[in-house]
């Protein structure tokens, strides 16, 4: 194959996701040492710090345990439930600011935010309506612009909101609408391409229509086959994910070389960062699929 052009502005990572962990601590997930190991070990420099608390919290020890593997971390990740208003802000900051101090002390210059999921992530419980009302949606976008606005005159980072399955914030329609509602200097998109056309979105077109509230990509692929089956039976995310919808680059959608010649045509830096759900999986397996999607995306021209 031969490469493509390269992307000199897209800045290339990985995540604790795509080695299966979801939470802080668990014994079915990787420890943390073999999965920064491994991550360096695939050809990555860039990485997220996944769910607070999986690396180290203590400032020092994170950072002499990156540099010595010659990693940096672009970005912690934070999950919120805005659209409830006030009343949540005080629990919300309180996770914010842990996460955003770790990210700003590595020297990360991202904050990942994810809507609060409307059903249980592992038994499909509905928590609440699956649509948000006028004055919620009114919530959502003022929270986040609260929350742009502080997290930057705080820690001087950038919120980058990521649509994500069985959110409020997932299809074409929603993500727009969010986008519309809240201001461009303070809230900017995670994109996160798997998640995207999970809920039925062209990665390529919104790239292309609000490229200016682009600030950060996940890479992902989707696999058609698998989904068709997860919407039809209306699966939770969680088991779906179990199921493999998830899958390996290139096998599934969409395809990444076209998201990046379009992100690149943006003319900004990014980072792409990938993430391959697969919670829970063996520990044997990351380590390979992460070696042949670094290799892919090289013939992509990252």
């Amino acid at each position: 194959m031969t490469p493509a052009p390269g992307l000199s502005r897209i800045r290339i990572g990985s995540a604790p996701d795509s080695w299966g962990v979801w939470f802080p601590d668990d014994p079915r997930q990787v420890p943390w040492r073999r999965f920064l190991d491994e991550v360096s070990d695939s050809g990555y420099e860039w990485i997220e710090l996944g769910p607070y608390g999986y690396l180290p919290t203590d400032p020092a020890e994170l950072r002499a345990e990156t540099e010595r593997r010659g990693l940096k971390v672009s970005a912690g990740t934070v999950f919120t439930g805005l659209h409830h208003g006030p009343s949540v802000w005080d629990s919300t900051w309180e996770q914010v600011s842990r996460v955003a101090a770790l990210a700003q002390s590595q020297g990360a210059g991202h904050l990942v935010v994810i809507p609060s999921f409307w059903r249980d992530d592992k038994t499909g419980e509905v928590l609440e309506d699956r649509e948000l009302s006028a004055a919620q949606w009114r919530e959502l976008a003022l929270g986040y612009e609260r929350l742009g606005r502080e997290v930057r005159d705080t820690y001087g980072l950038r919120i980058v909101v990521h649509p994500h399955a069985d959110t409020h914030i997932d299809t074409e329609d929603n993500v727009t609408r969010f986008l519309d509602a809240t201001d461009s200097d303070l809230v900017s998109l995670c994109l996160d391409t798997g998640h995207y056309a999970y809920c039925g979105g062209d990665n390529v077109k919104l790239i292309e229509t609000y490229g200016s509230r682009i600030g950060y990509l996940h890479l992902k692929q989707v696999d058609p086959v698998v989904l068709a089956a997860v919407h039809a039976e209306d699966l939770p995310f969680g088991p779906a994910v179990g199921r493999g919808v998830m899958c390996e680059p290139p096998s599934g959608v969409p395809a990444l070389q076209p998201v990046l010649t379009a992100a690149q045509s943006l003319g900004i830096e990014l980072f792409a960062i990938v993430e391959q759900d697969m919670y829970p999986c063996e520990p044997d397996r990351p380590l390979p699929i992460a070696r042949r999607t670094r290799a892919h995306l090289r013939s992509c021209g990252a």
